[in-house]
């Protein structure tokens, strides 16, 4: 991944982007300079398929990130997209330990008054996987004071219904798969 340009990005981290160009407050999607996966994720996304709970999975964007403590890098509570990214969202952490935070606002009687988070611990090469109610309704968040020593991340996500078969975006989303899976990917 060193061997790739780092781009500067929000809150002190640097990232290469593998993906469309998306507008998401319009809702476009273009493809850009969009010319796949990096070779190097090859092995490791057929080793995924191979997991009976990513069976399927055929990410379309991956976004590798680089946290570095003397920078304050983080990544604030919020939630993916789910107009134009799918059901899972799969990041692998490597280099170092980290904790990511998951908050879900407090509900009904006193509601203002906090929320539930849960810190999962997530060792050095680990793969972790968000979906269902961890997708759609509790934010994720890397905090300054978790990030010890230099952090990268790969997050993969997959397409939404609406850009798979059936959906009002599919051939646009058959495009968009076609050229993910020829693993010959620059950063955009």
């Amino acid at each position: 991944m060193d061997r790739e340009v780092w781009n500067p990005s929000q809150s002190g981290r640097r990232k290469q982007d593998f993906g469309p160009k998306v507008n998401f407050k319009k809702r476009k999607v273009r493809l850009g300079s969009f010319s796949g996966l990096p070779a190097l994720s090859r092995a490791l996304v057929v080793r995924m398929q191979r997991e009976p709970s990513l069976a399927g999975f055929e990410p379309v964007e991956q976004c590798n990130l680089d946290y570095h403590p003397e920078r304050g890098a983080a990544i604030e509570p919020h939630l993916d997209d789910s107009w134009l990214w799918g059901e899972r969202l799969v990041t692998v952490n490597m280099l170092s330990d980290t904790t990511l935070t998951m908050s879900l606002p407090a509900e009904g009687e006193g509601a203002g008054e906090g929320e539930v988070r849960v810190a999962v611990r997530l060792p050095r090469r680990c793969l972790v996987m968000l979906h269902g109610e961890a997708r759609h309704r509790w934010k994720h968040a890397i905090h300054r004071e978790d990030i010890q020593r230099r952090r990268v991340c790969s997050t993969y996500r997959e397409l939404s219904a609406e850009f798979l078969p059936g959906g009002g975006q599919a051939q646009l989303g058959t495009q968009l798969l076609d050229i993910a899976s020829g693993f010959n990917g620059t950063p955009v």
